[in-house]
């Protein structure tokens, strides 16, 4: 615990905002009858997700293997990874999870990642929920039609070691639409099918307070909401005060009145746009702008002279708290007496 200020650049967490943002989000989709399904991609710390969990998350998404190996080590019990997971070795580690956790589940988009995956848990004491990933929009992975949804549904439960468990998709932003008529036809048909389609999965931070109402998912899985950052106040899906990440750096250098140098560059803040100018909201400086990055440096320009004197530190709100997360080996939360406790993030650097 320290009271003194991290040396720059540093990761640092306000967690009474972290905190705030984990209960609003948990009570909107209890109003709106969905199950809470956090990301821990953005915090990557099994402390927040023990958090999220209390709170009434009915467990956690992961991205990586790697994260869902120190998840578990934690003690998290309820596990979707939403990735395709190919090759023996892969297959062996996330049999190794399976085994330390009361649920895991995965997805596939094909029969290949089915047959892999029937494979590997044909063997095993309990077979591994399969949910079948579909593309709504976003043109990432995911089969293309409700046919095709039905018809791997239909493969994952006539393999051994696999059971169905529903269907997935990570929706382009605002096309809760898309959502809706994909998975109505698909789960018809796998019904018709006679194949039980429990969970429907939706997710997207984006879009988070529009989830719920007349719906077909059952379950929404949110990551960056417990952070937020500069692309989520930019769409509107919060405001500057519920930014619980901020990247805290100092000026190093003001080589003319209206040009300041930050010790922050791509390495810190990331080099991710998300269709925005610039590369964050320096905190207390509106009309600053963070306008190009290279490897150690942020360039800012300012409109009036002086603004910005060397020695100075600054916070920084990211545009993509997710990246950011995984570029720090640590991170120091802010607790309710203001002290900073240094947090190692646990998740960071798992991407296998």
């Amino acid at each position: 615990m320290t009271a003194y200020a991290p040396e720059t650049p540093a990761l640092v967490i306000d967690e009474r905002v972290a905190t705030a943002n984990i209960a609003r989000f948990q009570a909107h989709c209890d109003a709106a009858g969905l199950a809470l399904r956090p990301h821990i991609k953005t915090h990557k710390l099994p402390h927040f997700a023990r958090a999220q969990i209390a709170a009434g998350a009915c467990g956690i998404t992961v991205q990586k293997i790697g994260e869902a190996e120190v998840m578990a080590d934690a003690g998290i019990a309820d596990i979707l990874l939403t990735y395709n997971i190919l090759g023996v070795d892969k297959l062996a580690r996330l049999a190794a999870v399976a085994r330390r956790v009361e649920r895991l589940a995965v997805v596939a988009d094909s029969a290949v990642t089915v047959a892999g995956l029937g494979e590997a848990f044909s063997r095993e004491d309990r077979p591994l929920t399969v949910l079948v990933e579909c593309d709504t929009g976003a043109g990432r992975c995911g089969v293309q039609t409700p046919e095709a949804a039905a018809g791997l549904a239909t493969t994952i439960a006539a393999t051994d070691g696999l059971v169905f468990g529903g269907l997935m998709t990570y929706p382009a932003a605002g096309g809760s639409k898309d959502v809706e008529s994909f998975m109505r036809a698909a789960k018809s048909l796998i019904e018709t099918a006679g194949i039980a389609c429990p969970t429907i999965t939706s997710g997207g931070s984006p879009d988070m307070w529009k989830a719920g109402g007349e719906t077909i998912v059952t379950e929404y899985r949110a990551g960056t909401y417990i952070y937020n950052d500069r692309s989520l106040v930019a769409g509107g899906a919060c405001s500057l005060d519920d930014c619980a990440l901020t990247v805290e750096a100092t000026v190093v250098s003001t080589p003319t009145p209206t040009r300041a140098i930050l010790d922050a560059g791509s390495k810190a803040l990331s080099s991710d746009l998300l269709g925005l100018t610039g590369h964050g909201t320096i905190l207390g400086h509106p009309d600053a702008a963070i306008v190009a990055l290279s490897e150690e440096h942020a360039i800012v320009h300012t409109k009036r002279e002086n603004e910005f004197e060397i020695g100075q530190r600054v916070s920084i709100v990211p545009n993509h708290a997710c990246v950011v997360t995984n570029l720090f080996n640590f991170a120091w939360l802010i607790g309710e007496d203001g002290m900073m406790r240094r947090t190692e993030i646990a998740a960071r650097g798992k991407l296998t």
